[in-house]
């Protein structure tokens, strides 16, 4: 069971079973290391030299779409859980049975993305991903339609959106496990991205790495590329998130916070008496009415 932190910060955090076994609990806290723990990351504080730096920001491209030969579609769930923690997908309905228009900006190989189409006969999403290879796997899959979603290769930090989708046509954009992929530098041009193509008074839908993640302990040194940045051995990149830098994030480019909060989860693996501390953190930002 999860030790509640009963700082003032933390006062609203509410604790659920969930359906895989785990327990989860929201709030604004972020975990509370151990003293190893904390030792360890205050001795990993040398970067990977600039010239590798460079290298694998020119290959990210081929570094994911050679993670996706790798694991072809065997490697994510489907996030049947999106539509469960996300009521904004359903919620957002001014009528039942309104149409709505949805962008999953880093689709992957539509482990989010058919689960929604089964789900939810009265949508239509766009999807677009960085590797060549997971848009063809998407377009192969056999439930993919063209009359209920249009799926494209596309770099979310240099090619425009709007050579696809209309401006302010989406009701919701999903960015899940998408911004942690790509250098801090270029984050803000994502979201300078998909503000464009984002209906007045709809929102973002964000979830991803939080600080402290048992992920992020993982990486031994030699791994680190900058604050709370890390390469994998594969060549593919992760961030791990404060509440802070993400709010300032979507706030610089103009849009407005609805909900900011880590979810922590305590997985337990029964068989090996292991608990592993995963730290997400969810959020909801929406595009106002009028810019201000």
């Amino acid at each position: 069971m999860l030790h509640e932190n009963t700082s003032a910060d933390c006062l609203d955090t509410v604790t659920t079973g969930t359906e895989d076994g785990a327990f989860q609990r929201k709030g604004h806290s972020t975990r509370i290391l151990s003293p190893e723990e904390i030792e360890r990351l205050a001795k990993d504080q040398v970067l990977v030299s600039e010239f590798k730096q460079l290298k694998l920001e020119k290959e990210a491209q081929k570094n994911w779409d050679l993670f996706y030969k790798r694991n072809s579609t065997n490697f994510f769930k489907d996030r049947h859980w999106t539509t469960r923690e996300f009521e904004e997908l359903k919620a957002c309905r001014e009528f039942a049975d309104q149409k709505l228009t949805i962008l999953e900006a880093g689709c992957g190989v539509g482990n989010c993305l058919f689960p929604l189409l089964e789900e939810d006969l009265n949508i239509f999403v766009y999807a677009c991903d960085f590797s060549p290879r997971a848009v063809e796997y998407v377009k192969k899959n056999s439930l993919y339609s063209t009359e209920r979603c249009k799926v494209f290769q596309c770099d979310l930090t240099k090619d425009d959106l709007l050579e696809n989708i209309p401006a302010d046509s989406v009701d919701v954009v999903t960015l899940i496990f998408v911004l942690s992929a790509i250098h801090p530098d270029k984050m803000h041009l994502v979201l300078k991205n998909i503000y464009k193509v984002l209906k007045p008074g709809k929102c973002v839908l964000f979830r991803d790495y939080g600080l402290y993640d048992h992920a992020m302990l993982r990486f031994k040194s030699g791994s680190k590329l900058g604050e709370n940045f890390y390469v994998r051995q594969d060549g593919t990149r992760a961030y791990f998130f404060t509440e802070e830098f993400l709010s300032q994030l979507f706030k610089s480019e103009g849009y407005e916070q609805v909900v900011n909060e880590y979810v922590h989860r305590e997985t337990v693996n029964r068989k090996e008496d292991l608990r592993v501390p995963r730290v997400f953190l969810q959020s909801k930002f929406q595009k106002p009415f009028s810019k201000t």
